[in-house]
């Protein structure tokens, strides 16, 4: 069976989008293709996105900042936007079924001391898996019925 692909977009794809595929690759990826990517790449993941997302044993050290064009020429199930930006820029897929806007705060705007600005990110990271625990328990129940 070849898994569906989930690609979950951002502006900057350095700290959402990147935890939010963390985590759901996390809970899914042996169901599902994870894949984020941005409107405007940053060109790195943020250094407390990975801190925080190690902080509850998922590692994206490995993840790289990608544009979504990456992507256009490639079958994608479902597209998930976290942030306002992405959604209003966001272009179909081939082979879109899903669509999703979900919107978080940007944690890299976060000012304040390194302990506020890791506890902002910690924050999202949060927010980001309770929503993405949700849609990946329904997803499970849909896709575990079709198999």
């Amino acid at each position: 069976m070849i898994k569906p692909t989930i690609l979950i977009l951002c502006t900057g794809n350095s700290c959402r989008s990147h935890m939010a595929e963390g985590y759901l690759q996390y809970k899914i990826g042996h169901l599902v293709n994870v894949q984020s990517a941005g409107s405007k790449p940053s060109d790195y993941v943020h250094p407390v996105a990975i801190k925080v997302m190690q902080e509850i044993g998922i590692d994206i050290t490995s993840h790289r900042s990608k544009h979504l064009d990456e992507y256009l020429k490639q079958e994608v199930d479902t597209v998930i936007t976290v942030c306002d930006n992405a959604e209003t820029c966001c272009p179909t897929f081939p082979g879109e079924k899903n669509h999703y806007c979900w919107t978080f705060a940007d944690p890299a705007d976060a000012t304040g001391s390194e302990e506020e600005i890791t506890d902002e990110f910690r924050k999202i990271r949060d927010e980001i898996r309770d929503t993405f625990d949700k849609y990946s328990a329904e997803l499970s129940l849909q896709i575990i019925s079709i198999i």
